[in-house]
């Protein structure tokens, strides 16, 4: 039984937040495979199993669009929660008057990919756990629309909804265009040392409007 998945996930907007923009996000041009993976994750997990992203297809145009929002600048410092857990007397809220900023973001709008995806088994799989377990618990949970919590592309505020594709050939939007260097493009995140979490970047190229990352160099 093949391990490989197809799904498609559309939503309003979407932010794939730049790193390198820390204060006002600007999203990348495409779904980044950490966000992908995240969806994947969202639909069905378990610490047996780690899914792969193999391929990303943009199946609308790109278009941006650019809002204002309001934001808190801080946060809660965790010393004060220490402080009054163990009885000070130590304010545990945020004056929205004196934290809220006004911050903009430039978000994806009307976006639709389909996810190709496969998992691999890890060293924490139980004795009764299979790949043909797990495709069959994540093909009945897609035919359903079952998940853990709503996937979200980006950010929370903007939920991804998804179902199964079954489409043998897909036709994205960017058919017609040979290739588009999207530059150095967010992989994933490095959790082997969970004491120094590290990003992983490649070179994002769409070639007739897939991003391919079987074969691509992950740059640490």
């Amino acid at each position: 039984m093949g391990r490989g998945v197809r799904i498609r996930v559309w939503g309003d907007y979407a932010l794939f937040s730049r790193p390198e923009l820390k204060v006002e996000r600007y999203s990348y041009d495409v779904m980044t495979p950490s966000a992908a993976r995240g969806i994947m994750d969202a639909i069905y997990y378990h610490p047996g199993m780690r899914w792969i992203i193999d391929k990303i297809y943009v199946m609308k145009p790109i278009h941006f669009t650019s809002v204002r929002r309001n934001e808190i600048k801080s946060k809660i410092s965790a010393n004060n929660v220490l402080q009054a857990y163990n009885g000070a007397d130590k304010p545990l809220y945020m004056s929205s008057k004196q934290e809220i900023v006004q911050r903009a973001s430039v978000l994806l709008t009307d976006v639709e990919y389909v996810i190709e995806a496969h998992f691999e088994m890890t060293e924490k799989a139980n004795d009764t756990d299979n790949p043909g377990k797990f495709k069959d618990i994540t093909m009945r949970r897609l035919k359903k629309g079952e998940c853990y919590h709503m996937p979200y592309f980006g950010c929370r505020e903007f939920p991804a909804h998804f179902a199964l594709c079954e489409e043998e050939e897909i036709k994205t939007a960017y058919e017609i265009m040979p290739e588009k260097d999207l530059g150095i493009m967010l992989y994933d995140m490095d959790y082997s040392d969970p004491e120094n979490i590290q990003p992983m970047f490649f070179r994002a190229v769409m070639r007739h409007g897939v991003l391919d990352l079987r074969d691509c160099e992950v740059i640490r």
